[in-house]
């Protein structure tokens, strides 16, 4: 009996110990919509499982990729470093940010422009050299820069995904959903940094529109992606592109045709939803360690949206063995690159493997 009392007592303190201990978020709650169902267009299919694998086991996490005119893929990997995978298969690591290089574009003049969660938005000449570019905005550091592209007259549209929690903590963003991500942009001429959108779910992948005049935003924990248009009658006004999306939106690009591509790290989470609408209960699950918080599937997901948001079709590796955890899709010549926040490997699949793309200009 003696050995039970002491039992329940120990029970007792430690549960009253996490109940007084401060969560580290301040939740909101919301309302997530149903998900819509995996068919039509969105109906699971293989198609991920055929795509090549580059630099297998030589990388890890190359959450974003590009492709330079000489036929070069840049990717930045958990360690720090941009690594340069050559058309022979070899594979550099090029050169150490010393941050976590996120999304990265090349511009005119041949630099590669970085979004580095730690750094802020970089700049890395052919040679190497690495200039910071922009670190703030409006007074506010950046703390995950996330994503980024250039727009025909050099502007730098970058997004800071939260100005709150940091790469490592994107989960306690989750869980507080309140509006810390912003969409920027960089003015190369002025050296200044702007404010174009604010008050967003976690600001994710940026992509301009075939002729500029807008520029696309992913809400990732809303499952939507905003469409803010710059240029014409419209500018200035920002509407929902698509909506109550099948998973967690990521990075997002543009190819040749007009079509948009996007990422998916994992498909929707029926337990975070369900705790959506409970602030209080997803404070306690935020002070829990991360190996009892909500896992995400093992999933392959990228889907391909015409200029008015509507779902072309979808790669899907259901299994999520060949390719999961999917943080960017970019078109390159004749192939989409695949790449992933976890994962040991590059995706690549032709154009000519895709079917439901139909013959859109």
């Amino acid at each position: 009996m003696k050995w039970l009392m002491l039992g329940v007592l120990v029970i007792f303190l430690l549960l009253g110990g996490f109940l007084l201990t401060p969560s580290p978020v301040d939740s909101k709650a919301w309302n997530p919509p149903p998900p819509p169902g995996l068919d039509g267009a969105l109906a699971p299919n293989t198609l991920l499982q055929q795509a090549d694998l580059l630099a297998l086991g030589k990388v890890y996490g190359p959450e974003d990729t590009t492709v330079s005119e000489d036929g070069v893929l840049y990717t930045g990997t958990q360690d720090g470093y941009i690594v340069r995978v050559f058309p022979d298969g070899r594979v550099e690591k090029w050169i150490d940010t010393g941050g976590r290089p996120l999304g990265m574009v090349f511009d005119r003049a041949g630099n590669l422009i970085v979004a580095d969660a730690w750094l802020g938005l970089l700049s890395v000449s052919p040679q190497g050299n690495v200039t910071i570019l922009s670190r703030e905005a409006e007074g506010t550091p950046f703390r995950f820069t996330d994503d980024v592209d250039i727009a025909d007259d050099g502007t730098i549209y970058f997004t800071d995904a939260s100005s709150r929690f940091r790469q490592p903590d994107y989960r306690l963003d989750l869980l507080e959903t309140r509006p810390h991500g912003r969409l920027l942009r960089y003015s190369p001429k002025t050296g200044k940094t702007e404010v174009v959108l604010r008050n967003l779910y976690f600001a994710n992948g940026v992509a301009l529109s075939p002729d500029s005049d807008a520029v696309l935003v992913n809400e990732t924990w809303k499952y939507r992606i905003l469409r803010h248009w710059i240029k014409g009658p419209r500018a200035g006004q920002t509407e929902v592109f698509a909506d109550n999306l099948p998973g967690f939106p990521d990075n997002l690009a543009l190819d040749a045709r007009g079509r948009y591509w996007v990422a998916f790290p994992t498909l929707r989470n029926a337990t975070i939803d369900t705790l959506h609408p409970l602030p209080w209960l997803k404070e306690l699950v935020a002070k829990l360690p991360d190996s009892l918080k909500p896992v995400p599937q093992e999933y392959g997901l990228v889907l391909a949206f015409d200029r008015d948001g509507q779902v072309l079709t979808s790669l899907h590796d259901p299994s999520g063995q060949h390719l999961q955890e999917i943080t960017s899709v970019n078109p390159h010549g004749d192939y989409l690159y695949f790449g992933s926040l976890h994962n040991d490997r590059i995706g690549r699949i032709p154009f000519s493997a895709i079917s439901g793309l139909g013959d859109q200009p």
